[in-house]
This record gives structure tokens, sequence and C-alpha cells, in this order.
């Protein structure tokens, strides 16, 4: 292996690890039901639905061939599927992939 290849290893693990360690040693002081925490929680929330949206509108990689009425009727069932599954994640995740699946070779 090189040595660049080594280095940057090393230094994105270093710093994978250094963020969660500084992560675990500050969330000792903050309280679940904090301003800050739920600020926090909204925003990771915020970012997973922009990331999600980016994908079903502007999509890439293997759903490029897929129909933006398909993307859509999707996302559509399997919420559906989360909400009868009682807000449980995989279900709804494996329903989406198998759905997809079938949507777009079949139908």
């Amino acid at each position: 292996m090189s040595a660049n290849i080594v280095y940057a290893i090393l230094v994105t693990s270093l710093a994978t690890f250094l963020s969660r360690f500084l992560g675990v040693i500050s969330s000792q002081g903050i309280k679940e039901t904090s301003k800050l925490f739920r600020w926090f929680n909204c925003l990771a929330y915020a970012t997973l639905a922009a990331l999600i949206a980016r994908t079903i509108i502007f999509p890439a990689g293997v759903l490029v061939d897929s129909t933006y009425s398909s993307r859509l009727i999707v996302v559509l069932l399997s919420l559906f599927v989360f909400f009868i599954s009682k807000k449980n994640y995989i279900y709804p995740t494996v329903f989406s992939a198998i759905c997809m699946t079938i949507i777009n070779n079949y139908i």
C-alpha cells in the first residue's frame, strides 16, 4: 500500500473517533429535555428530510432510470408501511427496496 493511503486512513479514523469521543464527553452535561438538545434533534431530522427529498427529486446512480411517479409511489407506500408497523424503520426500508425493484422491472 502507498504511504499516502495509510496516512489518509489514519487521519480520517482519528477525526471520526475524536469527534465521537468528544461527543460522548460533552453529552454528559446535556439534558434530553433541554432546548439545545431538541434543536440538534430537529436539525438532524431536517437534514435527513432534505437528503431524502433530494434523492427523490434529483436522483443519482441507479435511481436516474426510474420515473418520478414511481419514486413518489414508493415513498407514499413506504410511509404507509412505516405508520402501520408502529414506526418501525426496518419494514418500510425493506419494503421500499422490494417495491422499487418490482415497479421498475415489471411494471
